[in-house]
């Protein structure tokens, strides 16, 4: 058989698996539960972001990782063969997501896409999820949800206003932030953690610039009260739209 006639490579079709992590505390919300069991109109805030990630069909699967002591994942309503739960949470958000691609070193190949989504962003929208992995998955250098900042800034020392900020260039990071799994693993194994608030600070460490892709207001973070009760009438409009 001449060269010419040899069959061009099939290209190997892109695999996409989530990791949530789910390992904190929430202490700034309230009570003794962890927040991401907080209750949102008839399901855990965890249950939400699950359901959220697997609105996707390219999604193929869910791993949740929570702290090693948590048991409380197992009363969820998320029997699905999707979903998976790793006990490995560390002290930190780095330290999950690093221990939960670990974790995962034999389940997810190196070229597949990962996207790290918060447990606390439970009102992410279906269409921004989507968005995201359309814009992102060629992009080898990975790439995340984010909003632009539109409110006024201002730099403070002992509560006075010493400086406004220049807004026009910042922007807000959210989740899911989507990278191949070989690049985000290696970024926080070869690294110190400190510092490293989400995925793309890793990336960037290493060398590279995730790309931004424009997402909603509407995908908050649960951090307090007045956010739990912000996400509740999002989720709760939502599904009366349904």
């Amino acid at each position: 058989m001449s060269a010419e006639s040899c069959p061009l490579p099939v290209p190997k079709p892109l695999r996409y698996v989530a990791l949530i992590a789910a390992a904190g505390v929430g202490s700034r919300v309230c009570g003794e539960v962890p927040k991401q069991y907080l209750p949102i109109n008839g399901r855990t805030m965890l249950e939400h972001s699950i359901a959220a990630m697997l609105s996707d069909a390219r999604i193929e699967m869910v791993f949740v990782v929570v702290a090693p002591a948590d048991n409380q994942w197992r009363s969820l309503k998320a029997n699905s063969e999707q979903i998976d739960f790793l006990r490995v949470g560390g002290n930190t958000r780095a330290e999950s997501v690093r221990n939960g691609l670990n974790a995962i070193d034999a389940r997810a190949g190196d070229d597949d896409r990962v996207l790290v989504h918060d447990a606390a962003r439970p009102c992410l929208a279906a269409v921004d999820l989507a968005r995201l992995i359309d814009q992102v998955a060629d992009d080898p250098r990975g790439g995340l949800l984010a909003t632009p900042v539109t409110d006024t800034l201002k730099q403070v020392e002992d509560s006075r206003v010493v400086a406004t900020i220049n807004r026009d260039a910042l922007w807000c990071a959210q989740t899911p932030q989507m990278f191949r799994v070989a690049s985000l693993r290696a970024a926080l194994n070869r690294q110190p953690l400190d510092g490293i608030t989400d995925e793309a600070s890793a990336i960037e460490r290493s060398g590279n610039f995730p790309l931004l892709v424009r997402g909603c207001a509407t995908n908050i973070k649960v951090t307090s009260a007045q956010d739990l009760a912000l996400a509740c009438a999002i989720l709760g409009a939502r599904e009366v739209a349904r």
